[in-house]
């Protein structure tokens, strides 16, 4: 018999209820207003988000790395298990409660990724946090955001994934550094922006067989 799902922490959003729940040891998911928004058992592609931008890049190339969104903390585990010992990585969660429960019940699923001595996790919204940076700030960005780019955040105005935002983030890259961007489908308005902003795009499907999500890569100039 399966086991049933418990609701070991809830809290209120502006977006409704956002809950983690757990099923066994280490099967757990976080539903906002019921949805679900990830899972312990799904994650290649989270984790691909990472790997594929930082894996075959110089360490020395590697000092600064911003991360939007924590979740589970599967892409912050797996920038770390690739980033050399001198790294800075920036954490930038919306909501203060999702890094307690990575500092919490979720903490043996990343070998307590959060605590590790490089990362510093700055609660605030990223789109925010990259607008008041300063240019030339970091070799990578790695978006891990539960909504990526789709039909509805294609406004000039978009915080996120729109022209003016794709060229803050331009901005906050030093040259020759990278864009990685986790997005629940393809979407080729998006792939077109990033070029227009000044970005060499590639596109990869992550893993195969199964619901595959997108991870975009933008590359500066160097």
């Amino acid at each position: 018999m399966t086991r049933p799902w418990q609701t070991i922490a809830h809290v209120e959003t502006a977006e409704g209820a956002l809950e983690l729940r757990q099923r066994g040891a280490q099967d757990f998911l976080i539903t906002i207003a019921g949805r679900v928004l990830m899972t312990s058992q799904a994650r290649r592609s989270e984790e691909a988000l990472a790997t594929l931008p930082l894996r075959d890049r110089a360490p020395a190339a590697l000092r600064d790395v911003l991360v939007g969104g924590l979740g589970m903390g599967y892409t912050l585990r797996a920038a770390l298990d690739v980033l050399p010992a001198t790294a800075r990585v920036t954490v930038v969660e919306l909501n203060g409660d999702v890094a307690a429960w990575c500092r919490g019940p979720l903490a043996p699923l990343t070998g307590a990724a959060v605590d590790d001595a490089r990362v510093t996790i700055v609660v605030g919204d990223v789109s925010h946090h990259l607008a008041h940076a300063a240019r030339g700030t970091y070799d990578a960005i790695l978006f891990d955001l539960y909504e990526g780019p789709h039909a509805a955040t294609q406004s000039p105005d978009d915080p996120l994934y729109g022209p003016r935002a794709l060229g803050r983030v331009r901005d906050a890259l030093r040259p020759g550094g990278v864009f990685a961007v986790w997005s629940e489908e393809a979407d080729s308005r998006f792939e077109r922006r990033l070029a227009d902003a000044g970005f060499r795009v590639e596109k990869h499907r992550a893993g195969r067989g199964g619901r595959a999500h997108t991870v975009y890569l933008g590359y500066t100039s160097r």
